[in-house]
């Protein structure tokens, strides 16, 4: 039974990784795009961009935040492994499941304080300063990166857990 709510919960998640991950591309590809025309503006006509630094810090925070999820799905993360012949196949599976659950902790307090910042700056309307983009949206792709990668830990913690596959 388990098994067959984590297989249906890893099906769900992986299509809701490949959102966000076709979010986070769409904003690399509008960074660099941003990125040549403000060098082109800047340098060729001596006409910068107005607000550019303010585009290109939030559609960082899409890009990253959005690709959270995707790679943590794919185990794409630097890890560590020095300890593993000492810890035995038990030690390296328990290491696992700790790493995911304080990592998960940590992301779980920053998906619900980023909920309540997008929606306090939803309700007054919180702006950035030259441009006046809303931040809310911001916070909210934040909190679903975020929010989507715990999901995931707790994924990987089951599957490590029932079939003790090595993540």
């Amino acid at each position: 039974m388990v098994r067959k709510a984590a297989n249906v919960l890893s099906v769900v998640t992986g299509r809701a990784t490949a959102v966000l991950a076709v979010i986070g591309g769409i904003a690399l590809m509008s960074l660099v795009l941003l990125i040549v025309a403000g060098v082109v503006m800047r340098y060729a006509f001596g006409q910068p961009i107005l607000g550019s630094n303010e585009i290109i810090q939030l559609a960082a925070v899409a890009l990253v935040m959005s690709a959270l999820p995707y790679c943590t799905s794919l185990n794409g993360h630097v890890g560590v492994d020095v300890f593993d012949r000492f810890l035995g196949y038990f030690g390296r599976r328990a290491g696992d499941v700790l790493a995911r659950c304080l990592s998960g902790w940590v992301l779980a307090v920053l998906c619900h304080r980023a909920v309540l910042k997008a929606l306090d700056a939803a309700e007054f309307g919180d702006a950035t300063n030259m441009l006046g983009l809303p931040l809310w949206p911001f916070y909210a792709i934040l909190a679903a990166g975020t929010g989507l990668v715990v999901v995931i830990f707790v994924i990987q913690c089951l599957d490590v857990i029932l079939n003790g596959v090595e993540q």
